[in-house]
């Protein structure tokens, strides 16, 4: 009986000690909504100050590289694509996740390289954080998205390494995957607000 008894205690611990969804994903959901209304903030803010403007861009303020920008756009997009082909790999032999991460990685990288330069050509053309709303409102969301951008590669190399090294849980992943997705989703509509 005491061994009926232990092996069935022993069967409700392990029932409560496997979470639903893993610690990681939840906390990173949290933070990720908390993220998305920030966002959310910025970019109602910079509608209302646009379409209260007589004049969009305000004069003497260059026009934002839409075309350029769109190429960026369907690099990060691309990005997502790859690290949702790593977890379709990594579910079935984990040494076959690491060419779409490594390609979700380099496609990051040259979003960040791309925005970068657009950055440096339009500060030449005199737009900076103090020059107009245009220019505050750019680089503040444009900004906080590339602060974003940048901790979710670093995210992704962490995870990379982990991979290589054969120390990657499918919940330290997971966690990645979703802050990464959040990156790859917001900027979408960033575009759409800020370019156009």
């Amino acid at each position: 009986m005491a061994t009926y008894r232990s092996s069935r205690m022993q069967v409700v611990a392990d029932a409560r000690r496997t979470p639903l969804v893993p610690n990681g994903v939840m906390g990173m959901l949290i933070f990720v909504m908390t993220e998305l209304m920030l966002f959310g903030g910025f970019l109602s803010a910079f509608t209302i100050i646009k379409s209260g403007s007589v004049v969009w861009p305000p004069p003497g303020q260059p026009r934002l590289p839409v075309e350029e920008t769109a190429f960026n756009t369907a690099l990060l997009l691309l990005s997502g694509a790859a690290l949702f082909a790593t977890r379709r790999a990594f579910q079935r032999d984990r040494a076959k996740a690491r060419l779409p991460m490594l390609a979700a990685m380099l496609l990051a990288a040259a979003f960040v390289a791309l925005q970068g330069r657009e950055w440096l050509a339009l500060l030449g053309q005199g737009l900076t954080l103090t020059s107009s709303s245009l220019g505050s409102f750019f680089f503040l969301i444009i900004g906080l998205h590339a602060f974003h951008v940048a901790v979710a590669l670093a995210m992704l190399v962490h995870t990379f390494v982990r991979l290589q090294r054969g120390w990657l849980a499918s919940s330290q992943l997971a966690t990645t995957e979703v802050f990464w997705y959040f990156v790859v989703g917001v900027w979408p509509a960033i575009y759409a607000v800020v370019y156009q």
